[in-house]
């Protein structure tokens, strides 16, 4: 077993996330043409990674079965995340943040499908705020496109970690790169495999093997 230390992901965290200073908000709520066209350069992982995305620093490639939900349901895929569009600090416990973001213009999250070749294939967009500084500056969840964002919390009393080492937070999936028969706005995507992926196969409350 290969463990993540808390250690190296607030590291990781603190690096991307210092001095940072981010809207808040998107004035005008974009459709998904316009989140595509502004997102489409990330189908190469590299532009990505320069323009400061990370790779989960645990290397994961989520599917519905690892998060204790019918393996039918499909996969997400690798995230690669915003430090700074999160406002994100180190975990203690666990990793907490106090940023709004919500335009997908920008999204702070980006999901990658593992090739068969070791390549990336960008697959949707993701926004998330952390609920405890939603909640205290909003009476309701944040919504796109009129659809409420999925609450997400690690339930103790089971072995995996369904938040991954984040703490209570609402997000939103927005498939614009792979279709989706659950869904568009679907958490998982039976179409999208972690088949090919290199890396770890679970996520049990901060530890990956």
């Amino acid at each position: 077993m290969k463990l993540v230390s808390k250690a190296v992901l607030g590291l990781v965290f603190t690096a991307c996330a210092a001095g940072a200073t981010i809207a808040v908000t998107a004035p005008r709520e974009p459709s998904l043409d316009e989140v595509r066209q502004a997102t489409d350069r990330f189908r190469d992982v590299q532009v990505a990674l320069a323009e400061g995305y990370i790779r989960d620093p645990f290397n994961l490639c989520d599917t519905a079965e690892m998060m204790g939900k019918p393996a039918g349901l499909g996969a997400m895929g690798v995230h690669y995340f915003r430090p700074d569009l999160l406002k994100a600090g180190p975990p203690n416990p666990r990793v907490n943040g106090d940023g709004l973001h919500t335009d997908f213009r920008k999204p702070s999250i980006l999901i990658y499908e593992p090739q068969p070749d070791g390549s990336m294939e960008l697959v949707a967009v993701e926004n998330l705020v952390f609920k405890a500084a939603w909640d205290a500056k909003h009476k309701a969840k944040p919504t796109f496109q009129g659809v409420p964002y999925d609450t997400m919390a690690d339930d103790p009393a089971t072995a995996i970690d369904e938040a991954h080492m984040f703490a209570p937070h609402y997000d939103r999936h927005v498939w614009i790169y792979r279709s989706n028969p659950n869904g568009v706005f679907a958490p998982f995507n039976p179409a999208v495999s972690c088949e090919h992926h290199k890396g770890a196969k679970t996520h049990d409350h901060g530890h990956a093997d």
